[in-house]
């Protein structure tokens, strides 16, 4: 594959810095084989740094040099980006977009009939080559395709193709899920220096808590309640702990956390 994959970024932000980043480190293109374009000095100097690629100013440049278009921009940028290179954009191309609530129907009317087009929702622990990532496929897309997402995502992560009336639901989730986890680990650690640890301590033992638990999840397969009832001795310390979260109504909390983030998406989606 790395022989003939040549992927070009439109927007050399943070998130196109960790994919490249990402598909090097995986032996899915060289560094030569990549290119990003950012009208912003500092972001392609970042990227070119980081990355070892080549940069460029000019879209149509990395549309020309790439097969594999990866649309890296905020979503207010989207319309502009696509009606820049719409003109040159064939059917062999293929556009992977990471612009968050804009739908495949969106993508594809802005480059015209017949382009293959992947909308895809990554997160940011992508940065550390740990992303949760979901992606749908548009009508034109094939499944070798699919297949090359599968490829290029899991190497950042883990990767899930769902249909795309689902991707709201996997934005509220795992798009906004680390804001969540965030907030937790800050307010664990404060629990610890509450209780007389110092805060650096704290925060450290919070942060491995929530890997290690992770990595038991992941690893074991196990259903989460029988991995807490692990943790749940009769009368013990854990089960008073977890009395206190049920009473202060922390599982339906997030639970709400996720239903308004993906109904948020759902507005965004439809320019609301």
């Amino acid at each position: 594959m790395s022989a003939k994959l040549t992927i070009g970024f439109l927007g050399a932000g943070k998130m196109a810095t960790a994919l490249a980043k990402g598909f090097i480190h995986a032996n899915l293109a060289g560094a030569d084989q990549i290119i990003a374009s950012d009208p912003i000095d500092a972001a392609r100097s970042a990227f070119a740094r980081e990355a070892g690629a080549k940069t460029t100013a000019s879209n149509l440049e990395a549309l020309k040099f790439a097969g594999v278009l990866l649309l890296a921009v905020k979503p207010d940028q989207v319309a502009d980006v696509l009606k820049e290179v719409g003109g040159e954009f064939t059917e062999k191309k293929l556009l992977v977009s990471i612009a968050a609530g804009v739908t495949l129907a969106r993508l594809e009317g802005g480059l015209g009939s017949g382009a293959r087009v992947i909308r895809v929702m990554p997160n940011t622990p992508a940065l550390v080559g740990a992303s949760a990532t979901a992606y749908a496929l548009g009508k034109n897309a094939t499944a070798e395709d699919g297949r090359l997402a599968q490829k290029l995502f899991s190497a950042i992560g883990v990767a899930f193709q769902l249909k795309e009336s689902l991707l709201d639901a996997v934005t509220g989730l795992s798009g906004s899920g680390p804001a969540y986890v965030y907030l937790i680990i800050e307010a664990l650690s404060d629990g610890g220096v509450a209780a007389g640890l110092p805060r650096d301590v704290a925060t450290k033992l919070t942060a491995q808590t929530v890997l290690g638990s992770a990595k038991m999840a992941l690893e074991t397969g196990l259903h989460p309640g029988a991995l807490k009832d692990m943790v749940t001795s009769p009368g013990g310390t854990t089960i008073e702990g977890l009395h206190e979260l049920e009473k202060a109504g922390v599982r339906g909390a997030l639970m709400n956390a996720v239903r308004a983030a993906s109904e948020k998406s759902k507005k965004l989606g439809q320019g609301q």
